[in-house]
């Protein structure tokens, strides 16, 4: 597993005609092996094509993407491996189960790997275990289960390539709270066992809030923010200039500050929440 890294990243779609337009402009970052990484910016910040440039999807107009080094655009060998390195759950990928079965579907990445029988229902068990797939679902059609189910699945596929790198678009999208709940435990587990980076594209500002070591913040094509949850959520007023929300903790704060409550800024959490109103209450500095 290594480190990923970006140098004077840059994109622009359909270059040289009159609807070019610059999606990513000089993006330089590094994100070091097994850590937890968010990524959040308002629609068309530039965030979604980012993240395909990081398993070669996408190429730079300028620039390079690193992988432990290595360039992944070096030549077609490169940006087939890094597929495999590199594994990318799309938004709603749900939609692109096809298989007859669970087994099938979840086997599919492993099978173009060309690893042996053996090889691949080991890992397509595994990765079943890992999303909370019961071995009883493997034989069904993933069309007759539920939409939270169908999600562990699709993300079952990618986990099964056993990536050094697992990025999520927008996981929990469409959800309800439960199923919320089970992803992102799902997500955190896999990162404990397997010591994978994990990088999470979200709009949910209690997820990343949540979950997420740093925040990564796009706007307009370029690098707004990067820095801890705390860090980032104590700038609540720039984030929402950039059409973003914070989370539902720091929204209260802020209420609560412009009533004149001495609180911290770098609330974003109920449990950070609730102590400074503790210390509040019993007459403490927060």
């Amino acid at each position: 597993m290594s480190e990923i890294k970006t140098g004077g990243l840059r994109h622009v779609y359909s270059l040289g005609t009159p609807f070019e337009k610059v999606a990513l402009d000089g993006i330089g970052l590094s994100i070091p092996q097994g850590q937890l990484a968010a990524i959040i910016g308002h629609t068309g910040s530039g965030k979604s094509t980012f993240i395909q440039h990081l398993n070669a999807l996408l190429s730079p107009t300028e620039g390079q993407v690193l992988l432990g080094g290595e360039d992944i655009n070096r030549d077609k060998y490169a940006r087939r491996d890094v597929k495999q390195r590199v594994g990318l759950v799309f938004q709603y990928p749900e939609y692109q189960l096809f298989e007859e079965t669970v087994y099938k579907d979840i086997a599919f990445g492993p099978t173009n790997m060309k690893l042996d029988a053996e090889e691949i229902d080991r890992r397509v068990r595994k990765a079943a275990r890992f999303v909370g797939v019961e071995e009883e679902l493997l034989e069904r059609s993933p069309l007759e289960l539920s939409g939270g189910q169908k999600r562990r699945i699709a993300i079952a596929g990618v986990i099964a390539m056993e990536p050094e790198v697992l990025i999520l678009d927008e996981p929990t999208a469409g959800l309800d709270p439960a199923g919320c709940e089970q992803i992102l435990s799902n997500i955190l587990d896999y990162r404990e066992k397997s010591g994978a980076t994990v990088i999470l594209v979200s709009h949910s500002m209690d997820d990343v809030a949540r979950i997420a070591e740093r925040i990564i913040v796009f706007d307009q094509g370029r690098l707004a923010m990067d820095g801890s949850p705390a860090e980032i959520f104590s700038r609540p007023e720039e984030l929402v200039a950039m059409g973003l929300n914070v989370p539902k903790a720091t929204e209260l704060a802020m209420a609560l500050r412009r009533r004149g409550l001495r609180l911290p800024e770098s609330i974003f959490s109920h449990e950070q929440l609730l102590r400074a109103l503790l210390a509040l209450k019993e007459g403490r500095a927060c």
